[in-house]
């Protein structure tokens, strides 16, 4: 049984979105063992500059690095993006290959350091809109599900 990791910067705030990871991270426990990790980001000022928003990612990509595992997956905007069967095909390819575990990365509302995203093996964009970050956790959650059900024939793709 595979290994999902979700890294994700900061707790939801919201209970709404909290209940719906839940109810996704609780189905996806049938195909696979879910963890769910967040780290505390870095704070900033309300106006920050360049510099601090820098040394803050590279310190966030530091306590990232300690909570993920396996094949990484970084979450942003100038990823891939890939169809429900492309990701399931992706995963499934990954288990096959040997690979346990994967983890995907989220990070906060300045995004991922670059050097995580490049150290990561896939770069995944939900798409190239912006979405509230809470919206995007439980939407990537319902897409790992979604995959793993695909790759067990289970009814819930359709």
């Amino acid at each position: 049984m595979m290994t999902v990791n979700f890294v994700a910067m900061g707790k939801l705030k919201e209970r709404y979105f909290r209940e719906a990871c839940a109810e996704y991270q609780k189905r996806l426990g049938a195909f696979a063992k879910v963890a769910v990790r967040e780290p505390e980001p870095v704070d900033l000022p309300y106006d920050p500059s360049s510099a601090q928003i820098e040394k803050a990612l590279c310190r966030e990509a530091e306590l990232i690095r300690a909570q993920a595992a396996g094949f990484t997956v970084a979450m942003c905007v100038e990823g891939k993006t890939m169809s429900s069967e492309e990701l399931a095909a992706k995963l499934e390819g990954l288990g096959n290959g040997g690979t346990s575990t994967v983890s995907f990365i989220v990070g906060s509302s300045f995004g991922l350091d670059e050097s995580l995203k490049r150290e990561c093996g896939l770069r995944l964009s939900m798409s190239p809109m912006t979405f509230p970050h809470g919206l995007a956790r439980v939407m990537l959650f319902e897409q790992v599900y979604r995959a793993f059900s695909i790759m067990n024939n289970s009814k819930y793709h359709k």
